[in-house]
């Protein structure tokens, strides 16, 4: 299964690499992946920052805060970049709980005492949740899952089991199981590229654009007890990725006429 999608991706990303990532320099592209990846990340739960909003944020820090932005817009912004630095810091760390509520507890840190007072960060929910339109089940039977994902992602991980296919069958149950009282998305977007980035494979960026389409293909799992649109989903989301900033690579490297 999805060895079509395998074989395209795998095929991009080859060129992907040599021409955008190794030319940008590690720095480079992790600050580049870390300013976009953080911006859609939060927009896609409402945050109203702009690439380049999130891009003055993280080279002034709090001290400049982006015109029509609010304070708290602007503190989950800075708990993700930290929570991505941590991410990035740590690609040694086992894939399990310790590192999952670490993560958490980084992206929600200094927010969720606003949204959710008396949880504390980087702990399982107290309380059954809701997002949206979905309702989620008893938030005890959903969390004692957890240490059992973790492993068999980890397993899956070492059995050499392709490491997109991973992080979207990963990301799919999480956000099913959804065990935090806040910062379920940023997390499990976050871990999915934690899995991406220790097989050295680009960041994959949901775009707010392509929100929608994310939002349905993780409602199909409930629907259809079955993760393969969202795999599929994945699979386009990195190729269109990467296609496109391989388009604007040879466009602006093409001769300039001035007169």
């Amino acid at each position: 299964m999805f060895e079509k999608e395998i074989e395209e991706y795998e095929r991009i990303r080859k060129e992907y690499q040599q021409k955008v990532a190794e030319k940008m320099g590690r720095h480079e592209w992790m600050e580049y992946n870390e300013i976009l990846f953080s911006a859609h990340s939060c927009a896609i739960e409402g945050n109203s920052f702009t690439v380049d909003d999130t891009r003055i944020l993280r080279e002034q820090g709090m001290g400049m805060v982006p015109v029509g932005r609010s304070l708290l817009e602007c503190t989950e912004m800075a708990d993700h970049f930290r929570a991505f630095d941590y991410m990035v810091n740590h690609l040694d760390s086992p894939f399990d709980e310790t590192l999952l509520k670490e993560i958490n507890r980084l992206a929600t840190e200094h927010t969720l005492s606003y949204r959710a007072p008396g949880a504390v960060a980087g702990e399982y929910t107290k309380e059954d949740m809701a997002a949206g339109d979905t309702v989620f089940g008893d938030h005890d039977e959903l969390t004692a899952r957890v240490p059992n994902l973790m492993e068999a992602t980890e397993k899956a991980i070492a059995d050499g089991q392709h490491p997109l296919v991973v992080a979207a069958k990963w990301h799919g149950y999480y956000e099913y199981l959804h065990p935090f009282r806040d910062g379920n998305g940023r997390t499990g977007r976050l871990l999915s590229n934690f899995i991406l980035l220790r097989a050295n494979h680009p960041l994959l960026i949901i775009r707010m654009e392509d929100r929608s389409a994310y939002i349905a293909a993780l409602k199909q799992i409930r629907a259809e007890g079955t993760d393969e649109h969202l795999v599929s989903f994945f699979f386009k989301a990195a190729v269109t990725r990467m296609k496109g900033e391989l388009s604007q690579k040879h466009k602006n490297s093409l001769p300039v006429v001035f007169f």
